[in-house]
Order: structure tokens, then C-alpha cells, then sequence
């Protein structure tokens, strides 16, 4: 009885331990938990980089038919080769149908001076209002820029359809004596990318060549391997479209 009576005793005294020894855990869980808190500017500065990148990442959802602006304007996007190619078959097709109405040959382009353009700082990028002009042949002050546009566009139309790209230089190069200045190629290829409400990068055509790769990489572009540790003291040229490089791999050689 009396060993019974001593452990109930010490049962006892540790029931009326544990409610003692609760408030000290807490407060230690508490001091382990501020010391994984950052400090507040930190924090704060989280805080506000995440809800910068939500309004960013709206601004990029919207779209010019979103604002609901009073004024109409040329609005452009991203497309498809086919798609391009689509869109250059519809301009010459409207044109062929303009010459058998006795109309003429022309095109149809968009303004691109700066009484054109309107800046919209929703989207934070200017925009070209819905002005145009006509560019005619029989137009003897638009008749050699008419016949420059109909050129690109057909330069352009082969390039989609073979899946190549080319730099504004080779563009030029193509035909010389037409363009007689890569000043007056490169103008009007702005002013079809216009016309067909697209991208230039959509048109095949890049600005310049972006250098060249050497060393220990590994890369796939177009479902070619490519091994930049064998192309020689030249290096690989970077692909101008580079949406179609992929599963890259380095490796580096360590030292002992």
C-alpha cells in the first residue's frame, strides 16, 4: 500500500508539472519561429516585388479591346507562318481583285508617323491609330515603293513556307538593284509587318546575326544535336530563332 500511495504521489506531482512547463514551450516554439522570420524590410520588399509581378502579369493579359479607347487602331501580334502565309495570300488576292474592278494596283498601309502613334499607358507600349494610305503604282511618287512591297511580300512568302529565316542584310542582298539601300528594305518591311498586323520577328526576317556559342554545350535546335565542343575555333552561330533550341546541357571539365 504504501509503494502504491508513492506512485500515485508522483503522478500527481507530474500533472501538476506539465500545465508549469506548457506556457515555457510555447514561448520557446514562439522565439524558434521569430527566429525564421526575415526582417521587415525584407518582408516588405517581398511583398511588394509579388504584387508588382501581378500587375505586370495583367498589363500582359490585356489587350487594346479590354480598354474600351474611343479611337480604333492598328493593333499587331504574334503569328504562325502559316498564318503569315495566309495573310499574304488574302493582301495579294484583294489586289488582284482591285486590278480586274479597274481600280488599279495598290496597297492599303498604315501610318507610321508620330502624328500616328499614341501611347497608351495601360499597356505601357505605343500603339498606331487607324490611319492608312494608299501606295499605288500608277502613282508616279509611290510607284517604286509599290513595286518594293510587293517584292517583300513575296520574299516573305517563301521564307514562311520554307521555314527559314534570314537577317535584314540577306533580305536586302536578295535584290540589290530593287532595293538599291537596305535603308529602304528595312522601311518597308516594317510597313508590311504593318499591313499583314503582325510581329517582324513573325516575318522570318531578324535584325542581326546574335553571335556564336563556344564550348562545353549541348543543344537541340530543331531536332538537330548540336555539340558546340566540335565546331571548331569558330564556334556555332546562335540560331536566330531561338524558340526552337532546347534541352540544353553543359558540362564542365574539373580540375585534380
Amino acid at each position: 500500500m504504501a509503494e502504491k500511495r508513492k506512485r500515485v504521489a508522483i503522478e500527481e506531482e507530474d500533472e501538476g508539472e506539465r500545465p508549469r512547463e506548457a506556457p515555457r514551450q510555447q514561448g520557446l516554439a514562439a522565439l524558434n519561429f521569430r527566429k525564421k522570420l526575415k526582417s521587415d524590410a525584407v518582408i516588405l520588399a517581398t511583398i511588394k516585388a509579388l504584387c508588382k509581378a501581378e500587375q505586370a502579369a495583367e498589363v500582359q493579359n490585356r489587350s487594346l479591346a479590354d480598354l474600351h479607347l474611343p479611337h480604333a487602331f492598328k493593333e499587331v501580334a504574334d503569328l504562325s507562318p502559316d498564318s503569315v502565309v495566309t495573310e499574304i495570300e488574302k493582301c495579294i488576292l484583294s489586289v488582284a481583285k482591285s486590278i480586274l474592278a479597274g481600280h488599279g494596283f495598290g496597297f492599303s498601309v498604315p501610318s507610321r508617323s508620330g502624328a500616328n502613334q499614341l501611347y497608351v499607358p495601360e499597356l505601357d507600349r505605343i500603339v498606331l491609330k487607324d490611319k492608312s494610305s494608299m501606295r499605288e503604282f500608277a502613282n508616279s511618287s509611290s510607284v517604286r515603293k509599290t513595286a518594293i512591297t510587293t517584292r517583300i511580300l513575296q520574299l516573305i512568302h517563301q521564307l514562311c513556307i520554307k521555314q527559314i529565316h534570314v537577317t535584314k542584310r540577306d533580305l536586302f542582298y536578295t535584290d540589290v538593284k530593287l532595293f538599291q539601300d537596305q535603308g529602304q528594305s528595312d522601311a518597308v518591311l516594317d510597313d508590311v509587318s504593318c499591313m499583314l498586323g503582325c510581329t517582324r520577328s513573325s516575318l522570318n526576317v531578324v535584325a542581326s546575326e546574335k553571335g556564336v556559342v563556344v564550348g562545353r554545350l549541348i543543344f537541340t535546335e530543331d531536332g538537330d544535336r548540336i555539340d558546340c565542343t566540335k565546331m571548331g575555333v569558330g564556334g556555332k552561330a546562335i540560331p536566330p530563332n531561338i524558340d526552337k533550341v532546347s534541352m540544353c546541357n553543359h558540362h564542365s571539365q574539373g580540375t585534380t
